[in-house]
């Protein structure tokens, strides 16, 4: 996976849209039945940005940044304002044995793997009381520095970012005057990592 871990820019997600789409196959049947299924466990991310973009400089920071990602090659970290955060999330329970958790948020019954939380944003609790513990910043594991006792409730406070990608080779700009212009809208879109 070609993923780098530097993060659009805040000032260049203003005025993104986006949100999450799923995958669902429908077969009608002969007696007008359906029969629904989806081949994905979980929703996958696309957003829009640049659309909000008026100053040529703002131009200038997204195409660098394109540049860098080499279009739709490298993926990199967005924040979305609207999900970005997750407060005494439960992330697994103790066994005596296990020091290392997956980060999660929960959506109703969907549980997501959380890759890329916020370096620094990320506080764990054990049956409610802090716990010191390691975070990688690029996979969302925390370990902890010793195994939780035999059914101890392990939760986590935290930020995070979406490992997206640009899903076009392509910026277009238009010039409207001497200091601003007008961008069309760049598509993103969720990576797995």
């Amino acid at each position: 996976m070609s993923f780098h871990e530097a993060s659009l820019p805040a000032r260049l997600a203003f005025g993104s849209t986006g949100g999450v789409e799923r995958r669902t196959e429908i077969v009608t049947l002969a007696s007008g039945f359906e029969r629904r299924s989806t081949p994905w466990a979980l929703g996958r991310r696309r957003y829009l940005i640049g659309a909000g973009l008026r100053s040529l400089e703002d131009f200038a920071a997204l195409t660098a940044f394109f540049e860098a990602r080499r279009g739709r090659l490298y993926g990199f970290r967005f924040r979305d304002f609207a999900d970005f955060s997750a407060v005494d999330e439960a992330i697994g329970l103790g066994d005596g044995v296990r020091t290392s958790f997956q980060l999660t948020k929960a959506y109703g019954e969907v549980s997501r793997p959380i890759r890329k939380p916020v370096a620094g944003s990320v506080s764990v609790t054990v049956n409610g009381v802090a716990a010191p513990c390691a975070v990688d910043a690029a996979t969302g594991l925390a370990t902890l520095p010793t195994a939780p006792g035999v059914g101890a409730a392990v939760s986590a406070s935290f930020q995070f970012d979406t490992p997206v990608r640009f899903d076009s080779d392509r910026i277009e700009v238009t010039l409207e005057s001497f200091d601003a212009g007008r961008m069309a809208a760049m598509p993103l879109i969720e990576v797995r990592v």
